[in-house]
């Protein structure tokens, strides 16, 4: 499994961790530190164990409040990247 810890923007949200498979297709685990509490907690138990491209389709672009982003959006850029570098290290 790799692990990233993500600095989110915009939000409240101070930090996402992602945990994704070796080779960055499956979420493997996903805690938000702040945030909205429920929201965040229900949003990782709906996104772990789902492939990592679908849940960035279904989320990517969500807004909150107006700030262009959201919690949901921010996890989809955290997503990515841990993707991203899990594959280059496979």
């Amino acid at each position: 499994m790799y692990e990233l810890d993500f600095k989110p923007h915009r939000v409240c949200a101070r930090n996402i961790h992602v945990g994704v498979s070796d080779d960055g297709s499956t979420i493997q685990n996903v805690e938000f530190t702040g945030g909205c509490n429920g929201n965040t907690k229900a949003v990782a138990k709906l996104v772990t164990g789902r492939p990592v491209d679908d849940v960035v389709e279904l989320l990517a672009g969500n807004n909150c409040a107006g700030r262009g982003t959201s919690c949901a959006d921010q996890l989809t850029l955290a997503l990515k990247q841990a993707q991203e570098q899990a594959r280059a290290l496979a």
